[in-house]
């Protein structure tokens, strides 16, 4: 039950820390395994604490309650939970600090979260006590109301952005002049600690950081200042983050991901390289100011790369002894043998300065002893060794040293740790912790209202909307309220046929061509290692009225069809078929029910590496998709107030319509999809 500002104060003056963030996963699966990833990076890398992430307006308060109590009572972590205080009720933002001082929670980063918007959230049939407080429009309005309700019971941070925070109400819009006053008053509200947003231009920061601690207000001359750092997990996900928090990425850095962003491997390579020399760059910015020098990671719920970046960087505090004798997971006591990373019998002599000691392979981890045979092979390698094996001394399996090299993906384990280190966002595997648009942003619109206004207008009929698809399917409108980005070459060789589902009002949300067999290197379609050769199945992702899903579904079931394609649908209801469920002829009586089935739809092969797999349609994963996609169907609504002709027209498509992604499984056709659909 520590505070953080009395951890850092405990701390020598010279010394480094850091801490790690975390978000609810989206499935039960992935909330199982960041359970165990947790416990292996909490001893592995010895972090000063952890945060964990709150959904604006209370919406992931349950899940991050959970996690929450996991970090603090379970793996006993210092836990910083965040807190948004906006679109949310004062007895929701009541009952949250006490169960988090119930769990032992004795930190709070607390946030404003989305723009205060009550007429459009508030139920006006709901119980007064659960209506929103329009009282919170602020950072500071939380942080003096926890300070007048519970004292000084909890250490608060409040956020801060080295750049300016990105705020298109004010003509200045991005800029950290204009935030300024803005920080000096939550922090003079009661903030004990400021944590950054994320950045890499390092420059900016030294800007930021001297800013504030000249300050005349005096408010920064002293309170720790936490940078907050992201490691680059891949291409498209470090250009969406930076895009959505209005990062800016310099250009010798975006010169160095361009060169390799076909290849996820040399992307985290190259990304950790700049990781760690931005963290050198900060530690001599901080070092100005005296006291030790903090630094947060955004993990995104993913483990290989900051467990590198932080070892790099010399910031895992040194370990005693008895820590190092730590059990690792109950998994690795069942496992009679541990060889991390190759090491030979050379390697085990070596030793090293005790903060960097690592990866010491254990020989003989069985947990009875064995017999020495000699003069002959042994015949029972489960209870005999070989004079020689015998004679080599064995380090301990529970080390940390082997947990880190666990952590960092090394060996049969460490490939098992890190088996989702190249997360796909909703096209990922639904049992990763990091499943999900894995930028910390989540499901929502990601513009503002006026922005929504100016992109989408003010449909009142359904063909507006058609019209809204085409025209993105056509370069001439830059989102849709499920995509922000711009089409990419690929999406255009199939733009004919996208148009022509768009145009009777199918609107695609996702959609892919089907490829067989091009090279890696290709300028359109390819990706991973040089030599290697890519292969798509043709797949796409639609709204679709319940009228027209009626007469789609029969023709999915016909025998001509079954096979062939495999498709999930769900509506706002929560309702779901999909082709496990339905594999009966229409019409048929007994519905006959398969294992549910899991369609990797892109894959390579590379020499030298197993098929890479990083697209993937399945049932959990669909699933979880479908809630947030009709969720930011409802926010699209919610933009145009209740009761409008826009809202009206939204809110009836909303429940209305099937969210339908079908993948045709001859990805030698290029045209079989489209052909079947179109017809």
């Amino acid at each position: 039950m520590e505070k953080i500002t009395d951890k850092i104060a405990a701390l020598p003056t010279d010394s480094n820390y850091f801490s790690l963030e975390f978000f609810p996963p989206k499935t039960s699966m992935g909330f199982s395994n960041l359970r165990d990833r947790l416990d292996r990076m909490a001893r592995a890398l010895r972090p000063l604490f952890v945060n964990v992430t709150w959904g604006a307006g209370g919406s992931t308060a349950t899940k991050s309650l959970e996690l929450a109590e996991i970090c603090q009572r379970e793996l006993n972590l210092t836990t910083c939970l965040h807190l948004t205080c906006t679109n949310m009720s004062r007895k929701m933002i009541d009952r949250t600090l006490e169960d988090a001082k119930a769990l032992g929670i004795r930190n709070i980063l607390a946030l404003r979260g989305d723009p205060p918007r009550a007429a459009e959230y508030q139920d006006p049939n709901e119980d007064p006590e659960d209506a929103i407080d329009q009282s919170f429009t602020w950072a500071m309005d939380l942080v003096r109301y926890i300070r007048k309700t519970h004292g000084d019971y909890f250490c608060i941070g409040v956020a801060a952005y080295p750049e300016g925070h990105a705020d298109e109400s004010h003509p200045l819009g991005q800029s950290l002049e204009h935030d300024l006053p803005y920080l000096v008053e939550k922090t003079l509200a009661g903030a004990d600690f400021l944590m950054t947003q994320l950045f890499f231009d390092t420059e900016a920061y030294d800007n930021f950081e001297r800013t504030l601690r000249t300050h005349p207000s005096g408010a920064f001359k002293t309170i720790p200042i936490i940078p907050g750092l992201m490691p680059i997990q891949s291409y498209q996900m470090i250009k969406r983050t930076t895009k959505l928090s209005h990062a800016k990425i310099p250009d010798p850095i975006m010169a160095r991901l361009d060169a390799v962003k076909k290849d996820d491997e040399k992307v985290k390579s190259v990304g950790m390289d700049i990781l760690c020399e931005i963290v050198e760059n900060v530690k001599e910015i901080t070092s100005r100011t005296p006291g030790p020098r903090g630094f947060h990671f955004y993990t995104l719920n993913l483990e290989k790369a900051v467990s590198f970046i932080i070892e790099r960087t010399d910031l895992i505090p040194p370990s005693t002894p008895i820590e190092d004798e730590v059990a690792i997971d109950d998994i690795t006591s069942r496992i009679p043998t541990l060889q991390v990373n190759g090491s030979d019998h050379e390697h085990l002599s070596q030793t090293r300065d005790n903060s960097r000691s690592r990866r010491q392979s254990n020989v003989s981890s069985e947990h009875r002893n064995r017999v020495i045979v000699s003069g002959r092979p042994i015949s029972h390698p489960e209870y005999e060794a070989t004079s020689a094996e015998a004679s080599i001394p064995a380090e301990p399996i529970n080390s940390r040293a082997n947990t880190l090299a666990i952590s960092e993906g090394e060996g049969v384990l460490g490939r098992e740790a890190t088996w989702d280190d190249f997360p796909n966002g909703r096209w990922g595997d639904a049992r990763s912790p990091a499943y999900g648009e894995i930028d910390g942003y989540g499901p929502s619109l990601h513009v503002s209202h006026s922005q929504a206004v100016s992109l989408w207008g003010y449909p009142t009929t359904r063909e507006h909307i058609n019209e809204l698809f085409v025209r993105h399917l056509k370069g001439e409108l830059t989102a849709i309220p499920w995509s922000e980005e711009e089409f990419n070459e690929e999406t255009r060789t199939i733009a004919d046929q996208l148009v022509r589902l768009n145009s009777k009002g199918w609107w695609t949300v996702a959609s892919q061509p089907a490829v067989n067999g091009l090279r890696s290197s290709d300028a359109v379609f390819g990706w991973g290692p040089q030599q290697g050769f890519v292969f798509q199945k043709a797949f796409v992702e639609f709204f679709i009225l319940s009228a027209d899903w009626k007469l789609l579904l029969k023709k999915l079931q016909s025998a001509e069809v079954q096979g062939v394609v495999c498709f999930y649908a769900a509506n706002a209801a929560g309702d779901f078929v999909s082709s496990d469920q339905t594999g009966g002829l229409a019409g048929e009586e007994q519905v006959q029910e398969r294992e549910s089935s899991t369609n990797a739809v892109t894959w390579g092969v590379f020499p030298g590496k197993e098929i890479i797999t990083p697209t993937i349609i399945e049932e959990v994963s669909f699933r979880a998709w479908s809630e947030e996609a009709f969720g930011i169907f409802a926010e699209w609504a919610q933009v145009y107030g209740k009761g409008s002709p826009s809202e009206q027209l939204l809110e009836k498509a909303r429940a209305d319509s099937w969210l339908v992604n079908i993948i045709h499984h001859d990805y030698v056709d290029k045209d079989a999809l489209w052909n079947l659909l179109l017809s």
